[in-house]
């Protein structure tokens, strides 16, 4: 008698969601996004009034300052989530600290948009910086939002007995 004996060798690839040690799926999403577009904003206007030669020096000072303060904050928060370095640092409650540093950040930006815009004097350089200042509080506007559904939540209107 004949006996035939097949031998089968099956090989699974698993891959995981999470993608490893950098989340690139993060700077696809709206958040990330919001991010990017936050900091892209945020350097053009402060290029803007940082280029032009001016005479009010302590004006145009504080939006270059407000501004490229929370720039470096804004990219530190993304490269943060890009890379993970909330789930490492448990310690802080980074969801209240990026909400804390938006509704901040909106309000110095907004003042300092302000501050071009009235001392502009119909300079195009300062006048373009003021507005893609006011672009970025409303960014930041969005991102105050979103940040504070996240940290508030849905909470109960009605009184439970």
């Amino acid at each position: 008698m004949s006996h035939t004996v097949i031998t089968t060798t099956s090989t699974t690839t698993t891959s995981t969601a999470d993608g490893g040690f950098c989340y690139i799926a993060y700077a696809r999403s709206f958040h990330g996004l919001l991010k990017i577009g936050q900091v892209v904003v945020l350097l053009i206007a402060f290029l803007c009034v940082h280029c032009e030669r001016v005479y009010a020096y302590s004006a145009f000072r504080y939006f270059e300052v407000v501004t490229a303060w929370f720039l470096v904050v804004f990219f530190f928060f993304f490269l943060m989530y890009l890379f993970r370095l909330q789930s490492r640092i448990t310690c802080i409650n980074w969801t209240l600290t990026e909400f804390l540093h938006y509704a901040v950040g909106g309000i110095l930006v907004f003042i300092a948009s302000i501050v071009v815009a009235v001392n502009g004097h119909g300079n195009s350089s300062l006048i373009a910086g003021s507005v893609f200042g006011f672009m970025a509080t409303f960014l930041i506007a969005i991102s105050i939002w979103t940040s504070y559904k996240v940290t508030c939540g849905s909470q109960p209107t009605g009184a439970a007995v």
